[in-house]
């Protein structure tokens, strides 16, 4: 490829079966930007434990070439997100709502030796191997549920712990404290 070459720019739509096939060989960029509900990430929607209207995520991609001294430019994609979903808190067993804002920069190489070589240490770009197929869809739950927290969880004082992971409250008074091991050597020593 020409380093002076202006490449066309091509839009990307926003229906969801659009994003399954983005030709990320041919010698172009793109952008793009849309709306993905929670039905339209099948594993995503495995993860919610409700889904409220408005649930979603906005999504923004813009492709680019970044010159590479000594070979040809490489293709970066920067993806960004930005929505909710709703997850059970870990703390007091309910629905909690959980915003998410991620921005991710991608390196497209062209094949799965390249992007095994790829270096780990570059903390700017994840590697992908680009192809005239190249599931962007996939790619944007991946992102979404790899954002996901692990414990979610309301925020601190929002939330009281569920009283059936730590014992009924009514039953504290009813049940005997278990002796104090300690208290037998207390026992010893004044003998």
């Amino acid at each position: 490829m020409n380093r002076n070459q202006v490449l066309p720019q091509i839009e990307l739509s926003a229906e969801p079966s659009a994003l399954k096939k983005v030709d990320f060989c041919a010698p172009q960029t793109y952008r793009g930007t849309g709306f993905l509900s929670i039905d339209q990430l099948p594993r995503l929607a495995k993860e919610a434990s409700v889904v409220l209207k408005g649930d979603g995520f906005e999504w923004s991609v813009q492709s680019h070439f970044e010159d590479s001294p000594g070979s040809d430019p490489l293709q970066t994609l920067d993806l960004g997100l930005k929505g909710r979903i709703h997850l059970i808190c870990q703390r007091c067993l309910q629905d909690c709502a959980v915003d998410l804002s991620e921005k991710r920069r991608f390196v497209l190489l062209a094949s799965e030796d390249l992007a095994d070589d790829y270096p780990i240490e570059d903390e700017e770009h994840e590697a992908l191997v680009a192809s005239q197929h190249f599931n962007l869809l996939e790619t944007i739950e991946d992102e979404i549920l790899l954002s996901l927290p692990l414990i979610p969880k309301h925020p601190e004082g929002f939330c009281e712990p569920h009283a059936s992971s730590f014992g009924d409250e009514g039953e504290e008074d009813t049940l005997e404290k278990p002796e104090n091991p300690f208290n037998i050597l207390k026992n010893m020593k004044k003998n």
